[in-house]
């Protein structure tokens, strides 16, 4: 059975910095990645990782660094300049398909939250 388990979330100051991570289970991933859903919004995408290859949403591009460990089982979220914006519940996802207009991953975490404090 495929599990993927977020850690690393909680309560920061604006500025801080945080890292989550994302361990998958059952087996490996060339693609993994992580959405955010904040509270009364829509979940929106974050990054992912795919070969080596990052890419980011513009929100988060040049603050959040995504990388994964050698064995692809695990994914890494470094937050660096955490705004209030950037709560939300960080969700964990791999697989599927990750194309701008198609973003549907076949497996999901179940969330981590992370607030960050003005």
């Amino acid at each position: 059975q495929v599990q993927l388990v977020e850690s690393g979330g909680g309560l920061v100051q604006a500025g801080d910095s945080l890292r989550l991570s994302c361990a998958a289970s059952g087996r490996t991933f060339n693609i993994m990645g992580w959405f955010r859903q904040a509270p009364g919004k829509e979940r929106e995408y974050v990054g992912h990782i795919s070969r080596r290859n990052t890419y980011y949403a513009d929100s988060v591009q040049g603050r959040f660094t995504i990388s994964s460990d050698n064995a692809k089982t695990t994914v890494y979220l470094q937050m660096n300049s955490l705004k209030p914006e950037d709560t939300a519940v960080y969700y964990c996802a791999a697989d599927g398909t990750w194309y701008s207009g198609s973003l549907r991953p076949n497996y999901w975490g179940q969330g981590t939250q992370v607030t960050v404090s003005s």
